[in-house]
């Protein structure tokens, strides 16, 4: 085994119900164990866990769990549609008969979904509609269509010609209706290339897939990296959707040169995003929709499926193998069954309309298993990252991201001066939704809930209220560094949930938070400037969470302007946060509702008054031991407006913040 293979898979074995689990390959996969074999078991085993929760004849899976906003009904088509993928991508790798016949028992359910579409019993599917809930069967009916044409042979062409009626009538009402502006555009377009594909095209399909592809490059914005729908979400659906949709609708549509488009940018995507998985497996948390979660792996499959990565065979498995090992041996399943959250279950990585069939959007990670044993992803032997050589720092300035990785620990974070999932009509106003509106998140430490205290994050207070974050104006990004500005807004009850629709505190119009960070190994110096905030107003900094179970698992030092929490044994962190100038003094906030990563959490925090001095800090998360503290290595000079790094290895960095384009 290499220093940096994963553990034993004991734990992974563990969380099988169904099926066995095959001993682990150190010689095919020497950093993590699985081969295709411990992905297509792991496949089966998800399979047959579902399946207890079949309706009579099939057309529903009614996974146990909370309802979403959209109802019982549709959480059960959400279930049959989610898990009918994973089985379509096993069927269409499979080169025998599959002993377990999954097919077989999804296309039951098609014939009897369909039979009937809009009758009020346990097996009709509902009418699609627009938005609303119904609506939610516009995204079902885009994997049942792609499932449908992976398997065209064994599944469609099954069906007799009433069958086929009745299913292409009810996949077309998902062209008729709107969509929400963003990736659901694709689903319509994902339906009508089905369609299309089994020789019922028309006008109607023709225009969904243009009208998908054409908005698709309105949202691109360079670097490889597409927006989810207009202004500024750079999230993991840029990878399991805005890639994935269109490049099956190209292969399987045989489309060579939208191929090699698209193909182009999803090997560029991938230089920059490969880099955010960490050594462990686990993926970034940042954005909404989390609770998908071996879904993050979606575009790495599909890069190693179609020959557009910069990765080698073995470098996309050992991606793959380690991210399906990290949730599967922390407890991702309950009984077989996926639960709603992270590792277990977190009620702050669910949205409204996250149902218990929901986190089934993990099939797509297993788009691997859609080429068969002989293909060189799965044939190759694991290699090494780059992440495990040498330090990474990588900007991506199409999506205001700054990403550094730490060779040392294996840990990513990532710094967000770009990404607010706001788009350019939504008020900036209101809550911020701790899922974008942080400074920087990582792959071990999770952003704290509405009403605990902020991770990563700088406030000001004004007659009693703290400020938040909503739309962040990137203004620059350098090699290690990147800058961004944002309004802060003063709402008057923060709402539960992320809205604009709070009602409003104080308005300071001219009042502007100017933020810069430069990395450097696990180092980060965090530059803030504050315009036209009323001296003496109190100001808040804080750092990176870490969680625990319980509080007596963690340890704190506070001393000065120098704040640190850490948690010791097998999963060492350790959160620091030196005020360097400009701060007064440092405190430990608590999180009570803790975050994905433990039931409680703790953050180091510096505070001051507010003064035209420029505010520096440095930051670091890190999984080394404390022994090796970096930080004191740091020197940062500041003359006027300009900000001097010196870095503990003598490299520098230089910034001067008037020649950024701050508050334009």
């Amino acid at each position: 085994m290499t220093d940096t293979a994963l553990p034993p898979i004991d734990g992974f074995r563990a969380s099988f119900t169904e099926v066995p689990s095959p001993p682990e390959d150190r010689t095919l996969s020497p950093y993590t164990g699985l081969t295709r074999g411990h992905w297509a078991a792991y496949a089966d085993d998800l399979l047959l866990a579902a399946a207890r929760y079949r309706s009579r004849r099939g057309a529903r899976i009614d996974l146990p769990g909370r309802t979403s906003q959209q109802g019982v009904r549709t959480d059960g088509i959400e279930g049959f549609a989610r898990t009918f993928l994973l089985a379509a991508f096993v069927h269409a790798g499979q080169r025998t008969t599959h002993p377990h016949d999954h097919l077989a028992r999804y296309l039951e359910g098609v014939v009897a979904g369909t039979r009937t579409v809009g009758r009020d019993d346990s097996e009709s599917w509902p009418v699609i509609r627009g938005l609303g809930r119904n609506g939610q069967q516009m995204v079902e009916a885009a994997s049942i269509a792609l499932s449908m044409h992976l398997t065209r042979s064994d599944s469609w062409d099954a069906l007799d010609g009433a069958e086929q009626d009745r299913l292409e009538a009810w996949l077309r009402e998902a062209l008729r209706h709107e969509p929400a502006p963003n990736n659901w555009y694709l689903f319509p377009t994902t339906v009508a290339s089905f369609l299309e594909g089994v020789g019922r095209g028309d006008a109607e399909t023709a225009f969904a897939i243009e009208r998908g592809l054409g908005l698709l490059e309105r949202w691109y914005r360079g670097d490889g990296w597409y927006s989810d729908g207009d202004g500024q979400a750079f999230d993991h659906y840029i990878g399991w959707a805005l890639h994935l949709y269109p490049m099956l609708h190209a292969q399987l549509r045989a489309d060579t040169e939208l191929m090699g488009r698209l193909g182009g940018r999803l090997e560029e995507f991938l230089g920059s995003f490969a880099l955010t998985f960490d050594r462990n497996g686990s993926p970034l948390y940042f954005g909404r929709s989390l609770t998908y979660r071996v879904a993050t792996l979606a575009s790495v499959a599909l890069g190693a499926v179609t020959g557009y990565t910069p990765l080698t065979p073995g470098q996309s498995r050992r991606i793959l193998s380690a991210g399906l090992r990290y949730f599967a041996e922390r407890g991702a399943r309950n009984d077989g069954v996926f639960s709603l959250g992270w590792h277990g279950q977190h009620l702050p990585t669910l949205q409204h309309y996250s149902g218990p069939g929901s986190p089934y959007w993990a099939s797509k990670g297993f788009l691997a298993l859609s080429v068969p044993a002989d293909h060189p992803v799965w044939t190759s032997t694991e290699e090494q990252l780059p992440a495990e050589r040498a330090d990474q720092i990588r900007p991506v300035g199409a999506a205001g991201l700054l990403v550094q990785v730490t060779h040392s620990d294996g840990l990513v974070r990532v710094h967000n001066h770009g990404s607010d999932h706001l788009t350019p009509t939504d008020a900036d106003a209101g809550g911020p939704d701790p899922l974008y509106a942080r400074f920087a998140y990582s792959t071990r430490s999770g952003p704290t809930a509405l009403h605990n205290a902020s991770d990563n994050d700088i406030e000001v207070c004004f007659e009693g209220v703290w400020s938040v974050r909503r739309r962040i104006h990137m203004v620059g990004v350098g090699a290690d560094w990147i800058a961004s500005w944002h309004a802060p807004r003063f709402p008057t009850p923060t709402p539960f949930d992320a809205s604009p629709y709070a009602a409003g505190g104080p308005v300071l119009p001219s009042v502007r938070i100017d933020s810069l960070v430069a990395v450097h190994g696990r180092v980060e110096v965090r530059v803030h400037r504050l315009v036209n905030v009323p001296p003496g107003s109190p100001v808040r900094a804080s750092g990176w969470t870490v969680a625990a179970a319980r509080p007596d698992h963690l340890e704190r030092i506070v001393e000065g302007a120098d704040a640190m929490v850490h948690r010791s044994g097998a999963d060492l962190l350790t959160s620091r946060l030196v005020g360097v100038r400009g701060w007064e003094k440092a405190s430990i906030a608590i999180a009570p509702f803790g975050t994905a990563y433990g039931a409680w959490a703790e953050l180091p925090e510096l505070w001051t008054a507010a003064s035209d001095d420029l505010l520096v800090s440095v930051a670091s998360l890190t999984a080394e031991p404390l022994a090796s503290g970096l930080e004191e290595a740091v020197s940062v000079d500041v003359s006027g407006t300009a900000v001097r790094i010196e870095w503990g290895d003598g490299s520098l960095t230089e910034v001067d913040l008037d020649a950024l384009s701050f508050g334009r």
